[in-house]
């Protein structure tokens, strides 16, 4: 499991919502977390076949509810969901990032230079002065230019 949470956080916690202490989290005792942790309000009715679909795993048909093992899944399955999420946005961010980096790189050559970012800032009216001193200031490789990496540096620090 991938989950932050070790096997004993989880029995824990699994425990704490077993209200009657049947071994079993019913869906109104997991809904009551789910709900606190901001992943949503199962319903009775559709309830077993929500959560068959988020785990994508069967859940044993008993009476609605998960057993530790089960639980676990679920909990790790949430967890995964929860990265693919954070990954897809920071992908979606970078790309962001190099479409901006693309604007400036005239060339098309991977690399800004004081000159591209001059031309580039001229044709919007924003800054007619030596640009080098900007470079400068992000290029951590001290080549002379600025490159995507340090080009989302800068564009993060802003």
């Amino acid at each position: 499991m991938s989950s932050p949470l070790n096997y004993e956080d989880l029995y824990r916690i699994f425990e704490s919502l077993d209200q009657n202490r049947d071994g079993l989290v019913s869906v109104e005792e997991l809904n009551w977390l789910l709900e606190r942790t901001g992943h949503g309000n199962y319903n009775h009715t559709s309830s077993l076949d929500e959560l068959v679909l988020f785990m994508r795993k069967p859940i044993a048909a008993a009476a609605a509810a998960l057993s530790f093992d089960e639980f676990c899944h679920l909990c790790d399955s949430m967890l995964n969901q929860n990265e693919a999420a954070i990954a897809a946005e920071e992908n979606h961010e970078e790309s962001d990032l190099y479409e901006a980096f693309k604007v400036f790189d005239l060339n098309n050559d991977g690399f800004i230079s004081p000159e591209e970012i001059r031309s580039v800032l001229l044709r919007f009216g924003l800054w007619n002065g030596d640009c080098t001193r900007i470079i400068h200031q992000y290029d951590t490789n001290s080549d002379g230019f600025v490159d995507f990496e340090e080009f989302k540096r800068m564009m993060l620090a802003a």
